[in-house]
């Protein structure tokens, strides 16, 4: 076993050791533990790039106001609970393969994304990653910290690098008690995340799986897309793989309908890339709807 701190910043073992009994778990903890430990007690940018309330520059300060007020939780907030929000809170810079927390961590702090893309996973009891969202500038991440004594259901994953404002425990309860509309929209945070999660069981139970493809990718070029002379890119990293695993499929599966799409002028893809030629076509297919075929 290495010695505290030869670990390097955001070692994953989960994606790697299968959990598969006590013992491996057990393991599992105990490495995220010193890994944890270790970041402790380097500090400064090696330790996930932590920085705790920095001065800001008007124009620097300005930009990170108007993003917050995007932010689901800020919604309809005033600037001076904007402002107020802002003062207490650190920020952290993490790269591409690192993660902001895993899940069965105590949740201790909650997110704003304000660069990059991050992904939420949950790891199943039989060891299967399952893919739960994409976030990204402006997303949230981590609500449950609002309740105590409670833990992550997820991990959450760096995508593309990434900077985030974030909030402890004590700063969250404190800025929701002083500011009750942050109260307010902390509840329809988590309303809406099981909404999500509902809707996503009943696509996984009732639906085909090329129409659940389909829905995934709307939804991703409704989060990323950007124009292009092709279509629609979904701007992120984007694997089949990561297709398979929001949409309870396989690979060869993904890979099998992406194809028949592609044949179809619907889309075009390449690694980790998908632009959407045919909007209306993937909406057809997404909605179940007759084919205008001849």
């Amino acid at each position: 076993m290495p010695r505290l701190g030869e670990f390097p910043l955001g070692y994953r073992p989960v994606g790697h050791v299968p959990v598969t009994g006590c013992r491996n778990r057990v393991i599992i903890t105990i490495i995220r533990l010193r890994v944890r430990i270790s970041a402790n007690y380097l500090g400064g940018p090696a330790a996930g790039g932590e920085k705790a309330n920095i001065t800001l520059g008007e124009e620097d300060k300005d930009s990170l106001l108007e993003l917050l007020a995007r932010a689901p939780l800020f919604r309809g907030v005033d600037a001076i609970e904007l402002e107020a929000a802002l003062a207490v809170a650190s920020r952290r810079r993490l790269e591409k393969g690192e993660f902001f927390f895993h899940q069965d961590e105590p949740a201790e702090f909650f997110y704003v994304i304000i660069e990059g893309q991050v992904r939420l996973s949950q790891l199943t009891p039989e060891g299967h990653q399952v893919i739960i969202h994409f976030m990204g500038p402006g997303d949230g991440m981590g609500i449950i910290v609002a309740l105590s004594n409670t833990c992550y259901p997820l991990s959450a994953e760096v995508v593309t690098d990434c900077l985030t404002l974030r909030w402890d425990y004590a700063s969250t309860i404190r800025l929701m008690e002083r500011y009750p509309s942050l109260g307010l929209n902390g509840l329809r945070l988590v309303a809406g995340r099981f909404q999500d999660l509902q809707d996503r069981y009943r696509e996984l139970s009732t639906e085909r799986v090329e129409r659940r493809i389909a829905r995934v990718v709307l939804r991703l070029a409704r989060q990323t897309g950007q124009r292009t002379e092709a279509g629609v890119l979904i701007n992120m990293p984007l694997s089949r793989q990561d297709l398979g695993e929001m949409t309870g499929t396989t690979l060869y599966t993904v890979s099998r309908i992406l194809s028949g799409w592609e044949q179809q002028g619907l889309i075009e893809s390449g690694r980790e890339r998908i632009v959407i030629c045919n909007p209306h076509g993937l909406v057809s297919i997404a909605e179940d709807l007759p084919s205008t075929d001849p």
